[in-house]
C-alpha cells in the first residue's frame, strides 16, 4: 500500500482531496494544483463553492486570476463529501474554535472526519492541519478510521501537519514556509513527508503527532505570551507618562537577546486568541496549571476594556460622555493589510462601545461591507470613506487596526480625538490619545 501511494505522489498521478477551503484550504490547494496534482476541494458551505466554480476568490490577497487558473488544472469543488473515496490524499484545514465555555470545540473536526469516514479506502493518507491539542490526532481520528477494518501504518495513512499560514505576509508564502510533520507509525511519517514535500521547499519531521500538535500551540503560546508581557508594560508605561512604542523601538536596536512585540487593543486572528486555551484545556487532565500561559490570556483579554477606558477618559477631558458619542473605527480586521476578521477585537470593541451608548460606524478599505460572523451580533454597517468632511463628523476616531491604505494625515487634519491603540502617529498632538 505503502509503495503504491508514495509512487502515486511522486508522479503526480494522486489526487488531493481538500477539506475546508478557507484561509488554510485555498492557499493549499493552489499550490498543489501549481505542481500538477488534480485537486478536489470540499466544503460544507456551498457559496463557497459556487463562487470557486465561477472562477471568483472569496479572500482578498488570492485573485480571481488564480481561481480561474486552479479550474483550467481540472480543480473541483463540491459539498458533496462522497468524492473523498477519489482522493489519494485528504487534508482536512477545519477551524477549530473555542465553545462558549472558552474550551476546545472539535466539532468541526469531528463532524468531517464522521462525514468523511463512510467514504475512506485503503492505500489513502490523512492529514490534519487544525490547530488543536496534543492526542487529537491519535485520540480521535484514528479510532474513527480502525472503524472500517483499516490497519493505521499499513493500508492507511494518518499524519498531523500544522497550518501555517500568514494572510498578508509577502515575504513568506504556503511553498516558502517550512512544514512540520508527525505521524502515527514511521510509515505514517514517510507519505506525509513524501506528500508534502512535493509543494513546501522544507519539510520537518518529528517523532508524533503529539509532538507535531504541541509544535503548533507552542508556537502561537509563544507569541501570546510575548504579546501578553507588552501589553502589560503598555499598562505600565502608560501610567509613568512614558510612550510604550518609542521604548520598544529603542529596545529592537539590541542585535541580540531582544525581539520586538507590539501591543494593541486586543488579540485576533484563528491562533493566538484561541490556541493557548487548548494546550490549557488538555494540560488539566495531567494535573497540571499552565499559570503561565493562563495569566497572558488574561492580560491580553483585558485589552479591548483599557482601550475603551482610554476612549471614555478622552472624551471626558473634552466634557463629552461616550453615551451619545459618534465614533469612527478604523479597521476592522484582526491585522493590518488583510479582510480576514477571525477573532477581531476591533468587533469586541465596537459592540461594548454601543452597549455603552455610543454610535459607532468603520472604515475599512478591506471590508466595505459589515459580514455576518458566527459568534458577534451584526452591525448594519458599510465601510465609511475618509474624507475631511466625514472624518471630522465624528466625537473619536479610534485606530484599531492600522491599515497602510488608510490616510492618516487626513484623519490627523480632521479628526476631533484620536485614539490610537497601534502607535501609528510617532509625534505627540493634543487630540491624539495613546491606548
Amino acid at each position: 500500500m505503502l509503495s503504491d501511494l508514495l509512487q502515486k505522489i511522486e508522479n503526480r498521478d494522486a489526487v488531493i482531496g481538500i477539506v475546508g477551503l478557507g484561509y488554510v484550504g485555498l492557499p493549499l490547494a493552489l499550490r498543489f494544483a501549481e505542481v500538477g496534482y488534480k485537486i478536489i476541494g470540499l466544503d460544507i458551505d456551498p457559496g463557497k463553492v459556487e463562487q470557486l466554480m465561477a472562477g471568483r476568490s472569496y479572500i482578498e490577497h488570492i485573485s480571481g486570476e488564480r481561481i480561474d487558473g486552479l479550474l483550467k488544472s481540472g480543480f473541483e469543488a463540491t459539498t458533496d463529501y462522497s468524492r473523498a473515496t477519489e482522493a489519494d490524499a485528504l487534508i482536512l484545514c477545519v477551524p477549530t474554535p473555542l465553545d462558549k465555555h472558552r474550551e476546545p470545540d472539535l466539532s468541526f473536526v469531528l463532524d468531517t472526519a464522521d462525514a468523511l469516514v463512510p467514504h475512506l479506502r485503503k492505500g489513502q493518507i490523512l492529514s490534519l492541519e487544525s490547530t488543536t491539542y496534543p492526542g487529537t490526532t491519535d485520540e480521535a481520528l484514528m479510532p474513527r478510521i480502525q472503524t472500517r477494518g483499516f490497519k493505521v501504518g499499513e493500508d492507511f495513512f494518518l499524519v498531523y501537519s500544522p497550518e501555517r499560514e500568514d494572510p498578508g505576509n509577502i515575504k513568506f508564502n504556503t511553498q516558502t514556509i517550512p512544514k512540520v510533520c508527525g505521524g502515527v507509525t514511521p510509515n505514517c511519517l514517510k507519505a506525509g513527508i513524501a506528500l508534502y514535500s512535493t509543494v513546501i521547499d522544507r519539510v520537518v519531521p518529528v517523532s508524533s503527532t503529539r509532538a507535531a500538535e504541541l509544535t503548533k500551540l507552542l508556537e502561537n503560546i509563544h507569541r501570546a505570551v510575548n504579546i501578553g508581557l507588552v501589553n502589560e508594560m503598555k499598562i505600565v508605561a502608560d501610567k509613568m507618562n512614558i510612550d510604550i512604542y518609542e521604548v520598544i523601538r529603542a529596545a529592537a536596536t539590541k542585535p541580540f537577546g531582544f525581539v520586538p512585540y507590539y501591543p494593541g487593543p486586543g488579540l485576533g486572528g484563528h491562533c493566538i486568541p484561541i490556541d493557548p486555551f487548548y494546550l490549557t484545556w488538555k494540560a488539566r487532565e495531567y494535573g497540571v496549571n499552565t499559570r503561565f500561559i493562563e495569566l497572558a490570556g488574561e492580560v491580553n483579554s483585558a485589552m479591548p476594556d483599557f482601550v475603551i477606558g482610554k476612549v471614555v477618559g478622552a472624551l471626558n477631558d473634552r466634557r463629552k460622555s461616550l453615551n451619545g458619542s459618534k465614533i469612527l473605527v478604523l479597521g476592522l480586521a484582526y491585522k493590518k493589510n488583510v479582510d480576514d476578521m477571525r477573532e477581531s477585537p476591533s468587533v469586541v470593541l465596537m459592540e461594548r462601545m454601543e452597549n455603552l451608548g455610543a454610535t459607532i460606524a468603520y472604515s475599512d478599505p478591506h471590508i466595505p461591507v459589515f459580514p455576518k460572523l458566527r459568534d458577534h451580533r451584526h452591525f448594519d454597517l458599510e465601510s465609511v470613506e475618509l474624507t475631511p468632511e466625514n472624518v471630522a463628523g465624528f466625537d473619536c476616531v479610534l485606530i484599531a487596526t492600522d491599515h497602510d491604505r488608510f490616510d492618516y494625515d487626513v484623519v490627523k487634519q480632521h479628526a476631533q480625538l484620536i485614539v490610537d491603540s497601534r502607535g501609528r502617529y510617532l509625534e505627540p498632538a493634543d487630540h491624539i490619545v495613546r491606548s
